[in-house]
């Protein structure tokens, strides 16, 4: 999808309803297309409209490419269900108006925005940032898509921090002829020397446009630049980019590494697809985390060491729960937990004040030692409750798989505590359960 703009005011150029969508306003705008704001009345969502310029158009070339952009992402309809893949949830033509429908982030911001060296996200969100970009490509890849325009403004931030891969208008289909879109190849600071050579292209490619990004997010300056668009393409086939750490030295040596072996010339030598690649980043990510997490640590077991809920666990069982779980900070009102969700994970009340409430009604409260998160034991089993924090809260979130890990008498120490505890509430009535 073309950048997202402020909205414009005026006409949107296609009426007041696409389809069965209700149009809002007009939100961005680009060479082959339009996005609009729109609603969709049977789900009772916002959505976006994608209306390419096809019929009618005065350029009969840019009409072309037009309608295979869009036979390229009507195609996608259905076949790419990813959580950070931007979900594409119809397609059509009405009045000549050929259309892709989205889903709309409100609030949410292309990864261009954090491409210069005074605004860059924190090398920590990078990092999980580009995992989970990694990760939505090898799904793609898998299923025989290769996206062919990775680059910052088709990453989309959403306001809770996630992320979305956006614009498969010239995606490559391994059993589609109509992707094949002359003169366009994508955007050249982010393209691939076989790219940029009009070589065939594998899932290599894409990933090699992932480590462009990738140096770009961390640094804040691309890899290649050019003032002429044949020099920039002669750097990309032949060129070394800059060390990373020569444009910003505190960056982990580490991550020099993983970033060179995405952007190397030889297909062959780079990750051989994106789990590899997610993996070599998770990897760095956690030895930063660990770096990072050296010094709290100590504080984080001096805190339970004083909860009640700890107080028959020797010390190195409480070193044990620590590594299986991580603490959280939640603001007043946060829903820790919802009601009819299913969860895995045991919690224990570091700091704070919480709500058990059911319907929307308290039924019971918890303070610092206290635990929930009793579905846990129950495979599948949903909550028919909810946990709502109070002021100040830190909660440890404990994964039961990683507990699974632990030492047996670790295990055996945390299941007799928790278990006594949800007995003790279900005797007294005191506090209704999270589960």
């Amino acid at each position: 999808m073309p950048t997202i703009a402020p909205p414009t005011q005026g006409p949107t150029g296609i009426g007041d309803r696409i389809g069965k969508y209700e149009v809002i306003r007009e939100v961005g705008r680009g060479s082959t297309g339009t996005v609009y704001l729109a609603h969709d009345p049977y789900y009772g969502r916002d959505v976006a409209i994608k209306a390419y310029r096809i019929a009618g158009d005065d350029d009969p070339a840019r009409a072309k490419v037009a309608r295979k952009m869009f036979m390229s992402e009507a195609h996608m309809v259905g076949m790419l269900q990813h959580p950070n893949i931007m979900p594409i949830f119809d397609a059509g033509e009405e009045n000549g108006h050929y259309y892709i429908v989205t889903e709309f982030i409100h609030g949410a911001r292309t990864l261009a925005a954090y491409t210069r060296p005074d605004n860059l996200l924190p090398v920590e969100d990078v990092l999980t940032l580009m995992f989970k970009g990694a990760k939505a490509l090898h799904y793609a890849h898998s299923r025989g898509v290769i996206h062919r325009d990775i680059k910052p403004s088709n990453l989309m931030l959403t306001t809770d921090s996630d992320l979305r891969l956006i614009d498969f208008g010239i995606a490559l289909h391994t059993d589609a002829d109509f992707s094949r879109i002359e003169g366009i190849a994508g955007s050249p600071s982010y393209m691939s020397p076989e790219q940029v050579q009009s070589l065939e292209l594998t899932n290599r490619s894409d990933l090699y446009s992932l480590g462009a990004v990738m140096y770009e997010l961390l640094t804040g300056h691309r890899p290649f630049r050019a003032g002429a668009l044949a020099k920039l393409l002669h750097q990309i086939v032949y060129a070394t980019p800059p060390p990373m750490l020569s444009l910003r030295p505190e960056l982990p040596a580490e991550l020099e590494t993983v970033v060179a072996a995405a952007l190397d010339k030889d297909p062959h030598k780079r990750f051989p697809n994106g789990a590899e690649f997610a993996a070599a980043i998770a990897k760095i990510h956690a030895q930063q985390r660990t770096q990072a997490d050296r010094g709290d640590q100590q504080e984080q077991f001096n805190q339970l060491r004083r909860l009640k809920f700890f107080h028959e666990f020797s010390s190195g069982e409480i070193w044990e729960v620590l590594r299986a779980g991580t603490f959280q900070s939640h603001q007043r009102a946060d829903e820790i937990v919802k009601a009819g969700g299913v969860d895995d994970r045991f919690y224990v009340l570091v700091a704070g004040r919480c709500t058990v409430e059911r319907d929307g009604v308290i039924v019971g409260r918890l303070e610092p030692g206290d635990c929930f998160g009793e579905t846990s034991y129950l495979r599948g089993a949903k909550r028919q409750a909810g946990v709502v924090a109070g002021d100040g809260v830190t909660i440890l979130k404990v994964s039961s798989t990683l507990l699974e890990q632990a030492s047996q008498a670790c295990q055996l120490r945390f299941n007799k505590v928790f278990l006594r505890a949800l007995i003790s509430r279900l005797q007294h009535g005191e506090r209704s359960i999270a589960s």
